[in-house]
């Protein structure tokens, strides 16, 4: 035994005869490890660069593959970026959903707003790629779609809340809408800012929102000159 490599006695080779190391051997990955690393690095990139600042030589080059391998699973940067999305609409859709389990309309305003922070904080390359206009009409939604989606599962818990107060049920599409957009845009704001603490927004929010629907008139009206 020469410096840990076995040797044949029998063998007229000097111990200072070349002995090539073996190359470790690279694990391949399966088909479905490769499609999820090329959605998270499609993710990153969409995310730091947009969709048209990303090029599917530079998915390739980061996965350590060639750009057919990204075509094999995708069809290209486009089907890529659908899948991604698709996901990240997904997830921030069961995140605000799930959470609405409080009785009293005002905690379940707190849930819904804590929910979109919650996933700003946790995802934020999801929600930067979210907020930016979709370069491609054929693609699973928007944003803007997203949150009228958010909006309906809103509606019912307004609907209910309007009747018993003796308001037009038939409204509460409009205020579910107007009560979304309103923390989706503040969210908007606050992934770049990250001030006052989520909490803070989420209270600020709530404060806004629940204070305005309490002292909401039955039959609101004008008081500018303009009335059509």
């Amino acid at each position: 035994m020469i410096d840990g490599v076995a040797t044949d006695p029998s063998s007229n080779s000097s111990p200072s005869s070349d002995v090539k190391p073996r190359r470790a051997r690279r694990t391949r990955m399966t088909g479905a490890e490769r499609r999820e690393q090329l959605l998270e690095i499609g993710r990153t990139l969409f995310a730091a660069k947009g969709f048209e600042g990303t090029s599917v030589e530079e998915i390739a080059a980061k996965a350590g593959v060639s750009k057919p391998v990204v075509y094999e699973h995708f069809g290209g940067k486009e089907g890529l970026y659908a899948v991604v999305v698709d996901r990240e609409m997904r997830r921030l859709l069961d995140m605000v959903t799930s959470s609405l389990t409080a009785g009293h309309p005002r905690e379940l305003l707190e849930q819904a707003a804590f929910a979109l922070l919650d996933y700003i904080e946790e995802y934020t390359d999801g929600f930067r790629i979210l907020v930016r206009d979709s370069p491609i009409p054929q693609s699973t939604g928007s944003f803007a779609s997203l949150i009228s989606d958010i909006a309906t599962q809103v509606e019912d818990i307004l609907g209910r809340e309007f009747k018993n107060r003796g308001f037009d049920p038939k409204l509460a599409p409009l205020y579910a809408q107007a009560l979304v957009g309103m923390v989706a845009l503040t969210g908007q704001w606050w992934l770049d800012v990250r001030r006052p603490k989520k909490a803070e927004v989420a209270a600020h929010l709530v404060n806004l929102s629940w204070h305005g629907l309490d002292g909401m008139e039955a039959k609101p009206r004008l008081i500018g000159h303009r009335k059509s």
